[in-house]
């Protein structure tokens, strides 16, 4: 179920280049989870390493995680 979560957490990625050049990437919904990497495919590849550290440390804390469609992790994080 966790590898779903992530999966459907990085459809919902979006991305952007800013004005120096890098480029930004955040899942919306999911509060911290961002990358900026000089090129797309780091940018992304940093954004999922990210949200594999962000979703050990909610369910290390018992932080409620936020749904992706229909995966709801909160109940096996109790």
């Amino acid at each position: 179920m966790l590898t779903r979560y992530i999966q459907q957490a990085m459809k919902k990625a979006a991305y952007k280049i800013l004005k120096d050049g890098m480029y930004f990437g955040e899942i919306p919904g999911l509060r911290g989870v961002w990358a900026s990497e000089r090129t797309l495919d780091k940018c992304r590849e940093v954004l999922q390493e990210v949200l594999e550290e962000w979703l050990v440390l909610k369910i290390r804390d018992r932080d409620p995680i936020p749904k992706i469609g229909r995966i709801d992790l909160n109940s096996r994080a109790a």
